[in-house]
């Protein structure tokens, strides 16, 4: 029940502090089978929620881009007629 939990309450930073506090127990030893399983398991969820917000941000970062782009094309394509428009009055006056 933790997991789903955490999924929806944890931050990324949050997870990946608990994440580098997991592998750091893991890597010290001293730890029984049982516990080292769960601590396993643990840092198996986290990595998960970890590339979830990873994730997320790309794909932020990916459609600010995109619409980044649109925009831009956008504006060229009104200079352009703009600029067309300009050319065309100035070729009628002279």
């Amino acid at each position: 029940m933790a997991e789903t939990k955490d999924r929806g309450t944890l931050g990324y930073e949050q997870a990946r502090d608990e994440l580098m506090e997991v592998v750091r127990r893991l890597e010290s030893g001293g730890s029984t089978l049982e516990e080292s399983l769960a601590l396993w398991e643990r840092g198996e969820e986290l990595a998960r929620i970890c590339r979830q917000w990873l994730d997320g941000a790309r794909e932020r970062l990916d459609a600010a881009l995109a619409e980044s782009e649109d925009g831009a094309e956008g504006d060229t394509e009104e200079g352009d007629e703009e600029a067309e428009e300009e050319q065309a009055a100035a070729d009628r006056t002279g």
